[in-house]
């Protein structure tokens, strides 16, 4: 029987596999997908913060910040608590990218879960997230 963290980890694989083809359409990678909607979760991050909640180091951050502004979809702009910091934004064009996209993803999310009934479906859904904040 395979462990836990190798199940964990090809289940992580498949959907990162199915999220690129479904967000390439858009012109953007599984990754940049990642980081807009943590955004649209929690708007005005630091690049920092952004990293952290994206899964990706801070260098690999500066590079799709560039990338993501160039493309209009997220805008940088001042702190004005620190105004060394910049805080990242996301533009009316990402969170229409989003929405645009919104529809497969869910797709792809209830197919993940197509072998479970609703309630054990939530219930998965509890026991990751209690996975999560055991290891954070």
């Amino acid at each position: 029987m395979p462990s836990l963290l190798y199940l964990v980890k090809q289940l992580e694989l498949a959907v990162r596999a199915r999220l690129d083809e479904l967000v390439r359409a858009a012109g953007v990678t599984a990754l940049q997908y990642t980081a807009l909607t943590v955004l649209e979760r929690h708007d005005g991050l630091s690049a920092a913060q952004l990293a952290r909640d994206s899964f990706v180091t801070a260098q690999s951050m500066a590079d799709m910040v560039q990338t993501l502004e160039k493309r209009g979809l997220i805008r940088r702009e001042r702190n004005t608590g620190n105004r060394r910091e910049l805080l990242i934004r996301l533009t009316d064009e990402g969170r229409d990218l989003l929405a645009s996209v919104a529809a497969p993803v869910r797709d792809l999310e209830t197919r993940m879960v197509s072998k479970l009934t609703p309630d054990e479906a939530a219930e998965f859904r509890r026991f990751l997230v209690g996975a999560w904040q055991s290891l954070t």
